[in-house]
């Protein structure tokens, strides 16, 4: 008995892996944008303590989240959630040493002490600091 026409194992395989080459450029646009989204994230929080700490709500707001809630429009939970793990994150996080007068950092910090980054993209410190806040 002849068997029925059927698309061949040959056929198939190139359409697999076309589609798992796909699924892979998908997969590291993903990765990607979410380093992307982490070190927008990092930079805010850095911007919020700074703003707090300098009273750039201080013209008008009760506090620097009711200033966050107009601005920004995030909800009330939202923006104090942020001033809360930008302040906490002021006291885990070692600071950026101060900048040598002719502009660069001095010889000690430029010896290569940095931040271990996981793959997540957030430095250890963060990522140990916003679970032991409870985030």
């Amino acid at each position: 008995m002849e068997s029925q026409s059927t698309i061949t194992d040959s056929a198939v395989e190139p359409l697999a892996l076309e589609a798992l080459a796909e699924l892979g450029r998908l997969g590291d646009e993903i990765a990607e944008l979410a380093v992307h989204l982490n070190a927008a994230a990092a930079r805010l929080l850095d911007l919020i303590r700074e703003f707090d700490a300098r009273g750039g709500w201080n013209h008008g707001f009760r506090s620097c989240a009711a200033w966050l809630t107009w601005r920004v429009g995030f909800s009330p939970t939202t923006a104090r959630e942020h001033v809360r793990v930008a302040r906490a994150l002021t006291s885990l996080l070692p600071s950026t040493p101060p900048r040598h007068p002719r502009g660069g950092l001095p010889g000690r910090a430029r010896g290569g002490r940095r931040a271990v980054v996981p793959r997540s993209g957030w430095p250890a410190a963060a990522t140990g600091a916003t679970d032991a806040l409870g985030c």
